[in-house]
């Protein structure tokens, strides 16, 4: 073989080498738009898929997140954020993805196993330890003087399961709407922030000290007073509460365009699996799987709740009764 043969024969091995080299480092990028509270849960689910993806898929990917206040987030996505999957803490912040553009399939929950909920929470309290203000269940919070701490329902799903939490409360144990009306306003006439989403109003409470009692997720309230320490702070369970499913879903319109659908579908069934499951029980979320719940019973007290779609008419309705311009929490906040 001739030096010019040689040499073109080295270079064509050379070029073969660097396409395969590069085509080995290629990267699919995904995004996870998703609520503030679970910004931590995402941290660890993450690099855990990262890890599944390369050895079971033969995939190397890398998974960004972006949190915030959920209703926020989801007009985020709307507005043009070119989310892979949502993953939010009530189903309306969905369900206007598909209203607005046809971003997600409107079938969406019957793409993973139970309404495409990979786990669940309730709303609890907490309070300043020893509890010195007797805290015990929400008729305490609405005394005169006391100040709760809450995020913003018109911005936060937080805020609007605490909103709707007190709501059921009041109107199972009295019996009339007008009773709860009257329950709630009390209730938030003790409020004296309100914040645009759930780690806002934790850092108002705990690093700021406003408050006698921050209400929040039972995953946010176990979380602090693990980090910053049970002598700072007392996990309150009310007689009753708010049942919280966390729904997932792809973003059609934006996989399908960025051809990315294969890996954003494995991440979400990768929170269903075994592994999955046990990283949100590790959170302090209470994961599906009834084994890895029971690995982690200690964590999740018995707690009576009830569902927005058993006591109070469903999301759409609970929506436009309580939360559309004008409705009753605007009116309640006007007259604050």
């Amino acid at each position: 073989m001739s030096i010019k043969n040689t040499l073109s024969w080295l270079g064509f091995l050379l070029s073969f080498t660097f396409l395969l080299a590069v085509a080995a480092l290629a990267q699919t990028a995904i995004l996870n738009v998703s609520y503030d509270v679970a910004r931590e849960l995402y941290k660890d689910v993450n690099p855990a898929f990262v890890a599944y993806a390369k050895d079971k898929l033969g995939e190397n990917v890398v998974v960004n997140q972006s949190h915030g206040g959920s209703s926020r987030q989801a007009l985020s996505v709307i507005g043009g954020l070119e989310a892979d999957v949502i993953t939010m803490n009530q189903s309306p912040d969905i369900d206007i993805l598909v209203e607005r553009g046809g971003l997600v399939d409107k079938d969406w929950r019957k793409k993973y196993p139970h309404d495409a909920t990979p786990y669940t929470t309730t709303t609890v309290f907490l309070v300043r330890k020893g509890n010195p203000k007797q805290i015990k269940d929400w008729s305490d919070l609405v005394r005169p003087g006391l100040q709760v701490i809450v995020p913003n329902p018109k911005t936060s799903g937080n805020g609007r399961y605490t909103y709707l939490a007190a709501w059921g409360y009041a109107l199972i144990n009295e019996g009339n709407e007008d009773a709860a009306r009257t329950f709630v306003t009390r209730l938030f006439a003790n409020v004296p922030v309100l914040d645009g989403g759930g780690r806002g109003a934790t850092t108002t409470f705990t690093q700021r000290d406003v408050g006698d009692a921050l209400i929040t997720f039972e995953n946010e309230a176990i979380s602090i007073q693990k980090e910053l320490g049970a002598d700072k702070f007392d996990v309150v369970y009310p007689s009753l509460s708010i049942d919280g499913s966390a729904p997932v879903a792809v973003v059609d319109k934006n996989v399908d365009k960025k051809g990315t659908r294969k890996i954003a579908e494995a991440y979400l069934q990768f929170l269903f699996s075994t592994d999955g499951q046990r990283i949100i029980a590790r959170h302090n979320f209470r994961p599906r799987d009834p084994s890895v719940l029971a690995e982690y019973a200690e964590r999740f007290p018995a707690i009576k709740t009830f569902s927005v779609d058993e006591k109070l008419g469903g999301w759409a309705e609970a929506n436009k009764k309580h939360f559309a311009d004008g409705a009753i929490y605007d009116q309640i906040v006007v007259k604050k």
